[in-house]
């Protein structure tokens, strides 16, 4: 059966972040997810989730100015030391909250003279990563974006990713695989699950186009699901999508 985590930087927007934690709870979620925690002291954030009897499941280290339209921190060989800066932050959040997994944003390369570059820094940093998280026993993941929402992504495949874990051959790293974004890259999404669903650490979803809840688009999740389901996948599934309407009505796929 699978286990869905709801979250929270998406869903239940119409709330303040602290609130969601509740309202997660009561919509049937046993697990949420995370993008930014920041803005919250972990202690609190930790009494949320013990009231809520909630396990937080994933956040990500920050990554600057990526979602404002700047080529974030993890890539750019320039920021190396607010990387740092930003996986010691994430370090502090991650042994408080214990999560299953941290995620780390690529980013963008705007000068397509620095690609190779840039990608060798983010190896570089998820190496650093994976020495930061694995002696809490948490994974670290990595993700694939699509380059029509987020132009020059520098990771925007599934063939790059299973480069990446090829490369750094860690125990530890997995990638996170967010439906949505491979679907918007055209790829096989049902194929590549059933084949590699051992190197993927955490799943995200939301349906094409317009990242509304399933029904809103062309996915048929429905066969997505069971296929999750009879791969050798046993991770959260996350529900990361924008709701059309109220997010507490937009859980029909749940059931």
């Amino acid at each position: 059966m699978l286990k869905f985590t709801a979250n929270l930087s998406l869903l239940f927007t119409e709330l303040d972040l602290i609130d969601r934690f509740k309202a997660a709870k009561q919509c049937g979620f046993d697990a949420v997810e995370i993008q930014f925690p920041y803005s919250i002291p972990a202690e609190i954030i930790k009494q949320a989730l013990i009231e809520n009897r909630l396990k937080l499941v994933l956040f990500n280290v920050d990554a600057g100015d990526l979602l404002q339209g700047g080529e974030g921190l993890a890539a750019v060989p320039e920021k190396q030391a607010l990387f740092l800066k930003a996986l010691q932050q994430c370090k502090s959040y991650a042994e408080i909250l214990q999560p299953e997994a941290i995620n780390i944003l690529p980013g963008r390369c705007t000068d397509s003279k620095r690609t190779t570059e840039y990608l060798t820094t983010f190896r570089k940093n998820l190496s650093l990563a994976l020495n930061t998280f694995s002696p809490l026993g948490i994974k670290t993941v990595f993700e694939a974006i699509n380059t029509i929402d987020m132009p020059d992504f520098i990771i925007h495949n599934e063939r790059q990713m299973l480069d990446i874990v090829k490369q750094l051959n860690h125990p530890l790293l997995y990638m996170q695989y967010d439906i949505y974004h491979m679907q918007m890259m055209d790829e096989d999404i049902l194929q590549f699950i059933q084949i590699n669903s051992d190197k993927i650490g955490h799943i995200q979803f939301a349906d094409v186009p317009g990242r509304g809840q399933p029904g809103t688009g062309t996915i048929e999740f429905e066969n997505l699901f069971t296929t999750i389901e009879q791969s050798n996948y046993n991770g959260w599934v996350g529900a990361e999508y924008k709701p059309v309407g109220d997010t507490r009505q937009s859980f029909d796929w749940l059931n």
